[in-house]
């Protein structure tokens, strides 16, 4: 079982549109293979991406885990309604309550 600490591999996504957060966060579980798939979104509510300025950030296992998430966004959602602003290899999810 995946631990916050292993899911370390982030990006961090801006969009506009709530409806692209929530397919977001169906990719990234879809995306994060292995483990508790439910923390590749943790912290992606609704009010975490409007207190963070319409941006949110996803956390993997595998830096493999995040190519794919990015593959199947591009392949899914149009590129003008989201974008990347950051990604990291060393940014690890936090348990939330």
């Amino acid at each position: 079982m995946s631990l916050h600490k292993d899911h370390k591999f982030s990006i961090t996504i801006h969009t506009n549109d709530i409806a692209i957060l929530y397919c977001l966060r169906a990719l990234a579980d879809y995306a994060q293979k292995t483990g508790n798939t439910r923390i590749a979104w943790g912290g992606t509510t609704k009010n975490n991406w409007k207190s963070n300025n319409n941006t949110i950030t996803f956390r993997f296992t595998k830096s493999d885990y995040r190519v794919g998430f990015i593959k199947e966004v591009n392949h899914i959602l149009s590129s003008n309604s989201w974008k990347i602003v950051g990604e990291s290899n060393n940014d690890p999810a936090v348990k939330r309550k």
